[in-house]
């Protein structure tokens, strides 16, 4: 599967397999701890804790902007191998981030106290447990502000199989806590919040522990260094306005949806939230693998295979979201009345919509790993930032008129396009591709499997699927035929004979 341009480079195909194992076993748990919380909870707490949380994440974009700062920094030091400049950055990473953690937990509980109190649509009896969600969330966060440094540092030298294998426990963790849920003497929903975060500082302590036995520059020496602690900041703050963008466009419209009609919307978001989600992992993996490669080839000046791998990110992101996406796209209501049982109602519209923002935004994600790397971000964010912030505006205007509640994601996947086509102009500048490249190499081998997913989408209302044991057959049919169009459109001629060979050196060795 991998190009020839970095056939060399066993690691990333190494790490993306371990990954790969990591997502197989979390996705299998979350899948099935969500069905259980949804069941436990009831629509209506599920859809409180959905929107309950969503408030924190909306003010977590300091730790977001700080999260690609860091690994940026951590990985380009990296890839010019300088001890002491790791050692600096390190420190300054975690002195940055604590003081973010600090001023996160006043002025959220601040805002988010007077939100909550005033704004939100909770029925009075489950206030009081809503509060404890929304304390119990903060102080997870802030847990989890603080462990992005190590998780950073884990992810840059590509130590991806202990970033796996903490994933893993993490994941079981919440899995005991789910199990025990129906059984709690106390308040499910404050029950489960508090299990949580919990959970989240024992995590935090064990990627701390790795990281201070692995790598040498965590040990936390006194470094701070002025100009690398500005620089940060200062990088820091055009990804605010990205992070800030994202967080609003994102959890303001969950907001939105709660204003104007109510929990149980929330809950059919909880539940496309958890798919997209899932499905992201499959992708994610792939680009988590090959990131820290793209950032460390512009460190040694290896332009030309910087562009290799940003062109292969994105296609193979998308070509994997297409297979992975067909399911929900051909049949989304099997899926969720096997999945859950109840479904809340517009869950399989929201879910819909939102995978083919997550493919787009996907196919772009190396854009943003290649404006970082460069670190002139100022204008990339800025106008991709101003851009998705007109998506809450605009949605809120729409709602305003009576449009119904899918609306606020047809609008994110306008603006989404938009930012898709800013994104690889102000790139090329950055890097110095050519568009016409990344059209021949990425987008025309994605065009025919799109093309073919679409004609599935308008055609499948007339394929008559009497039971569950038909719509299986016609999910399983299409995604097959999906997978079979983009590998044959999809991959080089020489990505096509690698897989092959990879694939029989298996069948020999089993036999």
């Amino acid at each position: 599967m991998i190009n020839i341009e970095i056939q060399e480079n066993n690691q990333i195909a190494k790490n993306t397999l371990i990954l790969y194992f990591r997502m197989f076993i979390t996705l299998i748990i979350s899948l099935y701890t969500s069905r259980v919380v949804l069941k436990a909870l009831g629509i209506v707490d599920f859809g409180i804790y959905n929107v309950i949380g969503g408030i924190v994440a909306m003010f977590s974009f300091f730790n977001t902007a700080m999260t690609s700062t860091t690994q940026r920094y951590i990985a380009f030091s990296l890839g010019k191998n300088n001890q002491s400049e790791q050692s600096k950055i390190f420190f300054n990473c975690v002195l940055i981030h604590f003081i973010i953690a600090f001023f996160f937990i006043i002025f959220v509980e601040l805002i988010g106290m007077w939100f909550i109190n005033n704004k939100l649509t909770i029925p009075p009896e489950r206030f009081s447990a809503a509060l404890s969600v929304f304390h119990c969330s903060v102080l997870s966060t802030f847990f989890l502000i603080n462990c992005v440094p190590y998780n950073a540092a884990i992810i840059a030298h590509e130590k991806m199989a202990a970033y796996a294998y903490i994933s893993i426990i993490e994941v079981f963790f919440k899995l005991a806590i789910v199990l025990l849920l129906p059984y709690t003497p106390i308040d499910r929903l404050c029950s489960l919040a508090i299990l949580l975060t919990i959970v989240q500082l024992i995590t935090t302590m064990i990627y701390i522990i790795y990281c201070r036995k692995t790598f040498n520059e965590t040990q936390l020496r006194f470094n701070y260094d002025k100009n690398i602690f500005k620089e940060m900041l200062s990088f820091t703050g055009w990804n605010l306005w990205g992070g800030f963008s994202n967080i609003l466009y994102t959890q303001g419209l969950n907001i939105l949806l709660n204003i104007f009609f109510g929990p149980a919307i929330n809950a059919a978001r909880g539940i496309s939230v958890q798919i997209q989600s899932a499905v992201i992992q499959f992708s994610s993996n792939f680009q988590t693998a090959i990131n820290p490669q793209i950032v460390k080839t512009y460190a040694n000046q290896e332009i030309i295979k910087m562009h290799s791998l940003i062109f292969l990110s994105s296609r193979f992101t998308t070509l994997l979201l297409l297979i992975l996406a067909t399911p929900f796209f051909v049949d989304a209501n099997c899926i969720l009345h096997l999945w859950l049982g109840e479904i809340p109602e517009w869950s399989s519209t929201f879910i819909q919509i939102m995978l083919c923002i997550t493919i787009i935004d996907s196919a772009a994600n190396p854009f943003m790993i290649a404006s970082a790397a460069t670190g002139h971000i100022r204008f990339y964010q800025f106008a991709i930032g101003g851009t998705m912030l007109l998506i809450v505006p605009t949605s809120y205007i729409a709602l305003k008129f009576g449009c119904k509640p899918h609306i606020v994601f047809i609008i994110h996947l306008f603006f989404c396009i938009c930012t898709f086509v800013i994104r690889l102009f102000i790139v090329r500048s950055l890097i110095s591709f050519k568009i016409t490249d990344y059209i021949k190499k990425c987008l025309s081998r994605i065009i025919p499997a799109t093309t073919f997913l679409l004609s599935i989408v308008i055609f499948n209302h007339n394929i008559p699927k009497e039971n569950i044991f038909q719509s299986f057959f016609v999910i399983g049919c299409a995604t097959i035929l999906t997978a079979a169009i983009c590998f044959t459109f999809g991959l080089s001629k020489h990505e096509k004979g690698i897989f092959l060979k990879k694939l029989t050196w298996k069948k020999t060795c089993q036999k």
